[in-house]
């Protein structure tokens, strides 16, 4: 039997570096920031740097352009902030950075969550897109929101075997002019 072009392709190992948005989590009660990292290093990929970052614009900004401008880091992928309340500033924090926003993410996210939070889901502002040529996404700050964004969609988008389609394979064009 022949294989398809997804079991020929050989699976692509990336740095990634998570950021968990948080005035209170610690290394030892962070569950989303570690769900993250348990989930991406599970899968085959290598964390490139795991920080808690304070619910500050200027603090994510920094990290976030640190983590960009390094061409050893990959993805980016931060947990929490993403809700409506006033130290919910992740998206603000983030979205400047952009070179292109990828919308069908948070669409793609609040459809998955409906399944599970119903209505709720309207009150995530889950957001990615690309900055220096790195894929930066944002989840809330759940485990349950953290695990069902990698599960349903990040793990698929960083894996070069996804077919028909994923943003591994694009990531040398990204950059292009």
């Amino acid at each position: 039997m022949s294989k398809t072009a997804s079991e020929k392709t050989e699976f692509i190992a990336l740095n990634i570096a998570v950021m968990t948005v948080s005035d209170s989590r610690t290394d030892d009660n962070d569950t989303s920031g570690n769900l993250l990292v348990s989930k991406l290093t599970e899968f085959g990929h290598h964390l490139f740097e795991k920080q808690i970052v304070a619910d500050n614009v200027y603090k994510i900004r920094e990290v976030i352009s640190r983590w960009i401008a390094n061409p050893d880091v990959h993805a980016c992928i931060l947990t929490g902030g993403t809700g409506l309340t006033g130290r919910d500033i992740t998206p603000e924090a983030v979205m400047p950075l952009f070179d292109k926003s990828i919308d069908g993410f948070g669409e793609l996210f609040r459809s998955l969550s409906y399944d599970f939070i119903k209505t709720s889901t309207i009150q995530s502002r889950a957001v990615a897109g690309l900055a220096n040529g790195t894929p930066i996404f944002c989840l809330p700050g759940s485990p349950g929101a953290c695990k069902d964004g990698w599960e349903g969609i990040i793990k698929h988008q960083l894996d070069v075997r996804h077919t028909p389609c994923n943003l591994v394979e694009l990531m040398p064009r990204f950059l292009e002019k």
